[in-house]
């Protein structure tokens, strides 16, 4: 609400909307040739939101959701779902889970044997984080999200390197996105020499920013929301693997308004 109907000039967000990766995902499905789908998630506003994106272009796409179901967040048993889904037939089902709940989702998922029937796609975050713990249970399943590790750009294999070298790990999506906060705020600040007082100016530069991410192009709507591709992955041994780009310039919805 703040950063669409009230149009807040002073909320920046250099993460993502929890639409976007349900439409790059619904764009992805579509390419894949994917005609029907179940959406099972938990019900709360994320995977409200989630669901409502994949919708949007899994529809527009000419594909038909057969039927929509949700669980109570944080609630993990899936099962009465996951029998649901076995009876429905669809060829993909949608979903938003994350962190333990994910992890046993996709366990669940596979002890139900749907794994080798029914596809199983959802955000980037239905894996992120439990990649080796899912084991064989995540082997295949796809996700979209707006960063993958193996992106060949300059400034991608430059945060990597230096990232590691500070904190002797890899970085993540979460990484990623707090490196772009401060890429921002830079832009913002030069813009104004410092001089925080200086707020239309500093909120101006801010909102017209354009830079190189490690996660691809980087600019903001006039919801001051990003814009940025999202990208194809597929589980296998352990890593989230590039398949390739699902959508380019996913944006949020601006509700009217403006970038003056």
């Amino acid at each position: 609400v703040l950063t669409r109907a009230q149009c807040a000039k002073n909320i920046f967000r250099t993460s993502f909307g929890n639409s976007q990766p349900g439409v790059a995902t619904g764009i992805a499905m579509v390419k894949a040739g994917i005609k029907t789908a179940v959406t099972y998630s938990w019900g709360y506003a994320a995977g409200e939101e989630s669901v409502a994106g994949f919708k949007e272009s899994f529809l527009a796409g000419g594909g038909k959701i057969i039927k929509e179901l949700t669980l109570p967040f944080p609630n993990v048993e899936f099962q009465a779902g996951l029998a649901e889904i076995a009876s429905l037939k669809p060829e993909a089902v949608y979903s938003f889970y994350a962190g333990g709940g994910a992890l046993k989702y996709m366990q669940d998922y596979a002890a139900a044997g749907l794994k080798n029937s029914v596809q199983l796609w959802g955000p980037g975050f239905l894996t992120d984080g439990v990649e080796k713990a899912a084991g064989a249970a995540g082997e295949g399943v796809k996700t979209a999200l707006h960063y993958v590790e193996s992106l060949d750009n300059a400034e991608n294999k430059k945060f990597r390197a230096d990232y590691n070298a500070a904190f002797q790990r890899f970085p993540d999506v979460y990484a990623v996105q707090g490196w772009d906060t401060t890429m921002l705020l830079d832009i913002g600040l030069k813009a104004v020499g410092g001089d925080i007082k200086k707020q239309d100016d500093l909120y101006k530069a801010m909102r017209n920013a354009k830079f190189n991410s490690p996660r691809g192009p980087f600019r903001l709507s006039a919801a001051q929301n990003p814009i940025h591709n999202f990208y194809l992955r597929e589980l296998k041994g352990g890593e989230n693997v590039y398949l390739g780009v699902a959508a380019t310039d996913v944006s949020d919805p601006t509700a009217g308004c403006s970038l003056a």
